[in-house]
């Protein structure tokens, strides 16, 4: 039951969104940068954000040699550029909107680990480089020896990225939240939308017993769109994640990556966070059960234990689950959907890289009505 001030002050906006992950607070703040007397409305799920923007291990990465390889064997070069510059330009209006002192943002390094499998790549690193050199303004990547205890017997080349960073994630997701709030954004956790309703007159969104109205909707929910847009081309992608505790003598920082980017690791105050391994059951992981399974960790176990900390004794501190969201191909869904929604998901796991810039994007989608 709702009283009359209710329905006259407290359920009305200019703009909801939906999902309060980094591409919903970028939407909302971005929103709220252009017309500073709107009023925005962000709906989260969850308590805290359910998908991967506080649950990735906080690389500040536009793609190692092989996942880019990969992505030329599939799309054309013009499109591989222009989501490498998405991911290169989103970056930096991260860092600019939130400040690299507020997210502890580094550039250690990043460096993939080139097995057997993957010495084929090193043929193309020059090719690689000509083909970036315009957008990044130097070589991307550079052959380094492997000096970093790595077990040589798989490791048989280093490449490192001279164009990647890291971040803290929680520390990105708290100076997220407190512009959008200090922009006057309002959000609202433990909000599961049960309905979206659009008229000529607005669109109504259901929430429980309260119905909110808006005169556009941003959605903004990734991995778990197909709750709100059954038809959208959008797969679920649980990403598994283990940490260590503090490893005396570590002999690396930095971030890396194996396998196409399937696996990738880092150090983070003397730990090692590690994760990955999707690639060993794609038809599982394409799930939003946030839950962990004993292949993969232990595969992950196994790599850290005999590949990454050859030598070393460690203990696991902690494990957890992500998810994201791919598609048939590795372009985000940025677009209207109807005259008062639109749609700025399927991250490819890339939300850090991309997050800031789609939502300027959706953004101006949803101003231009």
């Amino acid at each position: 039951m709702l009283s009359y001030w209710e329905k006259q002050s407290l359920l009305q906006y200019d703009y909801i969104i939906a999902g309060s992950g980094i591409v919903g607070l970028s939407t909302a703040i971005s929103l709220r940068e252009a017309q500073p007397q709107a009023h925005v409305l962000v709906l989260e799920r969850g308590v805290l954000p359910t998908g991967a923007s506080t649950k990735n291990a906080g690389f500040a990465c536009i793609g190692s040699l092989t996942e880019l390889l990969a992505d030329l064997r599939q799309l054309p070069a013009f499109e591989v550029l222009a989501l490498l510059e998405l991911r290169w330009k989103g970056l930096n209006a991260l860092r600019h909107r939130v400040g690299d002192e507020h997210i502890d943002y580094r550039e250690n390094g990043s460096y993939e680990l080139i097995g057997e499998k993957e010495l084929p790549a090193l043929s193309e690193l020059e090719s690689m480089n000509e083909l970036l050199r315009p957008l990044l303004g130097g070589d991307a990547f550079t052959l380094v020896p492997n000096d970093f205890g790595f077990d040589p017997s798989y490791v048989k080349a280093m490449v490192r990225n001279n164009f990647e960073g890291e971040l803290h994630t929680g520390k990105m997701m708290r100076r997220l939240i407190d512009l959008a709030l200090f922009y006057g954004v309002e959000i609202k956790t433990g909000c599961a939308i049960s309905s979206i309703v659009e008229s000529a007159a607005g669109v109504y969104v259901s929430v429980g017993e309260y119905q909110f109205v808006a005169s556009q909707v941003g959605i903004c929910t990734n991995a778990f769109t197909k709750d709100l847009i059954p038809d959208l081309d959008v797969v679920p992608g649980r990403g598994q994640v283990l940490i260590t505790d503090p490893i005396p003598g570590l002999p690396f920082k930095g971030i890396y990556h194996m396998d196409e980017g399937y696996y990738y690791f880092r150090e983070l105050e003397g730990r090692v966070l590690f994760g990955g391994g999707r690639n060993m059951d794609f038809v599982g992981e394409a799930t939003t059960a946030l839950g962990l399974t004993t292949n993969i960790q232990t595969e992950l176990e196994n790599r850290l234990r005999h590949i990454i900390l050859p030598g070393f004794s460690f203990n696991i501190a902690d494990r957890w689950a992500g998810i994201m969201a791919f598609g048939q191909n590795r372009q985000p869904v940025i677009r209207r959907h109807s005259p008062r929604i639109a749609l700025g998901v399927r991250m490819g796991g890339m939300g850090i890289a991309i997050g800031t810039a789609i939502g300027a994007q959706l953004a101006d989608i949803l101003i231009k009505e």
